[in-house]
């Protein structure tokens, strides 16, 4: 079945948010610290915080 464009887009967008894998993140964020995480991902600590949020980790 063909997919658009948009479609395409739109399933990407859900995998990553902050365009981070969710997958590394999730293994690292039980070792690192998120000062280690943001400067590991690219991310300000709001945005750790935020991601973390979102996954239901406090």
């Amino acid at each position: 079945m063909r997919s658009s464009m948009r479609q395409q887009s739109m399933h990407q967008s859900t995998d990553q948010m902050f365009h981070v894998d969710f997958h590394s993140f999730v293994e690292k964020e039980n070792t690192n610290t998120n000062l280690e995480l943001a400067s590991e991902f690219g991310l300000s600590l709001r945005d750790v915080r935020a991601l973390k949020h979102k996954l239901g980790r406090n």
